[in-house]
Order: C-alpha cells, then sequence, then structure tokens
C-alpha cells in the first residue's frame, strides 16, 4: 500500500482531543493571575471602571444575548441597526450634532479614527481633486492618526505643541494647512497629558480653508459633557462649533462599556458616505461594509447598548463627578509631594506627572529626572499600583501617566501615601543608564537593514530577550529605549512584540 501523501500535515495534533469546560475555565481564570487587575482602582492605564456593582454582569449577558449574531448584514439582522441607530443617535445627541448628522459603530478608537482619515482622504479627492492628500495633526495626536496615514496613503504633518500648556498651537496649526490637506486634527483631550486643544480656534482655520477637522474625542466625548452637566466648566469642543465635521468617541472609555466599542460621527451623510466600502464586482452577495470589518459579532455592539441604558443621564453625570473628585483629590496631593511636577493642566480624568531632580541654588526649579522616573514607576508597581510610563518626545518631558475613573476615587489617598515612599527608595537605587557605545552605535544604524540577529543582540542587551519575557524592573530598559532614535526604536518593539506572538505547539 502506498503512504497517503497528505497524512503527514496531521501526524502532531493541532488541537487536544477535547476537554472538559471546567477544567478549560479553571486554566482560563488561572491565565489571568498574571494580569493587571482591570478592576479595583489600582491599574491607572488600559481599563474603564465604573465601580458600579453588576455592571460587569449585565455586559457579559447582553453580549452572550448577541454573540452568534452576525453584525454584517442588517437587512438579516435587523436587531442590529436599531441598536446601532440608538447607539449613533445618543452619542449625536450628547455632542451636539445637527439634524442630519450620521454615524457608525466601531470596534474602538483606532478604527474610528481610520474610518475618518479615509472619509477624508476621499472627500478631499472628490471635491477638490486632492491626489497627495497630507493630515495635519499636533505633536499630541494619538498615533492611531500616524497609523491611518501609513494605511490610507497620506502624509503627517505634525505640528509642535505649546511647550507649556501641552497643547496645540492653532496659530502655527492654521499656518500648516495647505491646498493637500484633507483633514485637521485637535484632541480633547490628548491621551498624553490629558489636556484640551483650543479646537474652536483650529476648527474655524480649518473651516476658513475648506477644510475637514476632526475632533479626537475618544476619552473625553464621553466625559466632557456630563463634568458640564455635574457643573465643571468645560470649553466647546464638539459640533456646537460649526467647523468639526467629525468626531471619535470611545463607550469602552468612560462609557463603561466593555474593549470594543466607538462610535464615530460626521456633520452630515454626505461625509459619512465616503467612510463605506461597496463592491458588486465579483460573483458572491453584493458587499456594503460601513466599517473595516465586515463579518463581526454582534455581542459588542449589545453590550454597549444595554450599559449606556443602564447606566442613563443621571448616571453618567454621577459618574463624571467621582471622576472630577479624584482628579481634584489627586492633583491637589501631588503639587503637595516634592520635586513631582504635573504637566499642563489635566480637564478629562487624565493626569501626567514628572519627576524632578532635587532643587539647588543653581537649579532652584529642577529639571526632569529620567532615571528616577523610572524607578519611581517600579517601586509603584512593587507596591500593586500600574502608572504608565511615557518617555521623552521632541523636548517634552518623560512622564507617568494616570488615567482616572469613579473606581479611583476611593484609592487615590493610599496611592498619595505610597507615593513619597516609593519616590524615597527610588532616590536610593544606581541611577538608570545606557551604555554610551550603544547609544553611539545606535545613531548610525538603519533600522530597515538590520539582521534579525542583530536586532536579538540589541534587545538581548536591553533586557528583551528570547521568549518575549519581561525583567521585572523595567527602568533599565525603557532607560535605553529613551535613547535610541525613534525608528530604531519602532523597530525593535516591533520585533519584541513579534517574540511575544508566536504560536505555542500543543
Amino acid at each position: 500500500m502506498q503512504p497517503d501523501p497528505t497524512a503527514c500535515a496531521h501526524e502532531t495534533p493541532a488541537l487536544p482531543a477535547g476537554r472538559p469546560a471546567a477544567e478549560i475555565l479553571t486554566e482560563l481564570k488561572a491565565l489571568r493571575t498574571a494580569d493587571a487587575p482591570t478592576r479595583g482602582g489600582r491599574t491607572f492605564a488600559y481599563v474603564y471602571d465604573a465601580g458600579r456593582e453588576g455592571l460587569d454582569e449585565l455586559a457579559a449577558e447582553a453580549y452572550a444575548a448577541y454573540a452568534t449574531v452576525n453584525g454584517l448584514d442588517p437587512t438579516v439582522f435587523p436587531s442590529v441597526a436599531r441598536l446601532e441607530n440608538d447607539l449613533v443617535g445618543a452619542a449625536a445627541a450628547l455632542l451636539g450634532a445637527p439634524p442630519g448628522a450620521q454615524g457608525t459603530f466601531t470596534s474602538g478608537g483606532t478604527e474610528s479614527i481610520l474610518l475618518a482619515v479615509k472619509t477624508a482622504r476621499d472627500h478631499a479627492r472628490s471635491t477638490r481633486g486632492v491626489t497627495d492628500p497630507q493630515l495635519v495633526l499636533p505633536s499630541t495626536a494619538h498615533a492611531a492618526f500616524h497609523k491611518a496615514a501609513a494605511y490610507l496613503g497620506l502624509e503627517p504633518v505634525v505640528v509642535p505643541v505649546d511647550p507649556v500648556t501641552y497643547k496645540a498651537n492653532p496659530t502655527a496649526m492654521a499656518a500648516a494647512i495647505t491646498p493637500r490637506t484633507a483633514l485637521v486634527v485637535a484632541s480633547a483631550p490628548s491621551y498624553a497629558h490629558g489636556v484640551i486643544d483650543p479646537v474652536a480656534r483650529i476648527a474655524e482655520a480649518a473651516a476658513e480653508h475648506e477644510v475637514l477637522c476632526h475632533v479626537d474625542a475618544c476619552i473625553g466625548g464621553w466625559l466632557l459633557p456630563y463634568l458640564r452637566r455635574a457643573g465643571r466648566t468645560v470649553e466647546p469642543f464638539d459640533f456646537s462649533l460649526p467647523g468639526v465635521t467629525s468626531i471619535s468617541v470611545d463607550l469602552h472609555k468612560y462609557g463603561y462599556a466593555d474593549k470594543g466599542a466607538s462610535v464615530v460621527l460626521y456633520r452630515n451623510a454626505e461625509l459619512r458616505r465616503h467612510q463605506y466600502f461597496a463592491h458588486a464586482g465579483w460573483p458572491g452577495y453584493p458587499v456594503v461594509n460601513p466599517t473595516v470589518q465586515g463579518t463581526k459579532s454582534a455581542g459588542l455592539l449589545a453590550q454597549a447598548w444595554a450599559v449606556l441604558q443602564h447606566i442613563g443621564e443621571d448616571g453618567y453625570t454621577a459618574l463624571a463627578a467621582r471622576v472630577a473628585e479624584a482628579s481634584d483629590h489627586l492633583l491637589e496631593g501631588l503639587r503637595t509631594t516634592p520635586d513631582i511636577h504635573i504637566l499642563g493642566e489635566p480637564e478629562a480624568g487624565l493626569v501626567a506627572f514628572t519627576v524632578l531632580t532635587s532643587a539647588t541654588p543653581d537649579r532652584p526649579s529642577g529639571t526632569p529626572d529620567l532615571s528616577l522616573l523610572l524607578h519611581l514607576a517600579d517601586e509603584m508597581r512593587v507596591r500593586g499600583w500600574y502608572l504608565q510610563p511615557q518617555l521623552s518626545f521632541d523636548g517634552l518631558p518623560p512622564n507617568l501617566h494616570l488615567t482616572l475613573t469613579p473606581a479611583t476615587v476611593d484609592r487615590v489617598e493610599a496611592l498619595l501615601t505610597d507615593l513619597p515612599e516609593a519616590l524615597a527608595t527610588a532616590r536610593t537605587l544606581p541611577p538608570a543608564t545606557a551604555d554610551p557605545a550603544l547609544t553611539d552605535l545606535a545613531a548610525t544604524l538603519d533600522p530597515d537593514t538590520l539582521t534579525p540577529e542583530d536586532v536579538a543582540g540589541i534587545l538581548a542587551f536591553a533586557g528583551l530577550g528570547e521568549g518575549g519575557g519581561l525583567p521585572e524592573r523595567m527602568a533599565p530598559v525603557l532607560f535605553l529605549l529613551d535613547a535610541l532614535p525613534g525608528r530604531l526604536k519602532e523597530r525593535l518593539l516591533t520585533e519584541f512584540v513579534g517574540s511575544v506572538f508566536r504560536p505555542r505547539t500543543p
């Protein structure tokens, strides 16, 4: 008998023969023990915790009810259109959209931004004949805009921000607009520093040049209106400004839905039409995709709808007030902590601060101390807190970033108690350093021509060796990364993340 030539394809089983459900769930729960906690208010990045009992259970049940529904075709599943129209309508009403405004539910802020940039690109092409479009954005705009530009073939025109306020400079932004500009961007607030750009002046400049203006309100869009309702002063940033033509707002941030839930809004249907992809030039069913995704579970849509319906207007107002309370308390404590310097004037739940060298007669205000800052982040993590390190960029200082949520209100005092102790310990540690020989060498390297062996050697030197494991203390690694040129840093991080995501053999 001749051997079956296809038999070798499955000599090693791809999966186990089958495992009991209880055993699988136990393993999943065990895997979570190494993760940062998503509830309880001690993780000050990546998670948004309303601190409301029963909300997670509601979201899970709503997701389960729609997990098998395909959001691809609302003519087959009309409930999908009903839920999305409710969500988009709520976002439009909250953000001052005029009659006729349109929008789409997406998988997150990155997809919302991708769609807004695609819309602007195609609009500029069809209305002004722009074939080599540019994207004008402040240096603090989210990296998703650069991703969109890379994917969609736009040239980013990056405008430095004010080095004191960390806000976009509207005069410089206006000066950067050219006949090639497809879209001008403002943030409300910017992620890095939590400050709101002067949206009114930026949108006015865009309108004067007949260019679209997008407001990235992924973070603030569902918080700022409720802060205003809770009695806080919030400058206009939404569709109440005539020059604003699109807005992105994440429901999985201060809307407290589960991850991936976002909405992108447009001033009118004519703009949104450029977002869609339609194709009838193949023998299958005619395709019309409002978003980047085609087939998608309606579970995320359903859980977001359920959470918004459950919390409601009064609930979101109360939650916004708690975020403001946490922010007030934290900022007051940081301002009285020696050698801590808050960056800008945070306005929307995000706070960034740096650590200064101790003041001397020669340097009465001190200067940012990267080594001390990174050691502080490590020491706070030892104490059960996760504060997100952000490296220096284009003259802007390195800092620690905190995301405040209602769940952090009762944790701020404990954090402020641990912070000086952690800082005192950090001062006793040897300074983090970067090998001068390596940094000199790095300045001569072309990231595009490095071999895998070259990259592996640099990663190993940085403490990010094979297997994707992280060292217990990140200060030495981050200090070295801070010293490297940007493109080399990107290449190394790409290779490191690639080493994390490697298939496991059964």
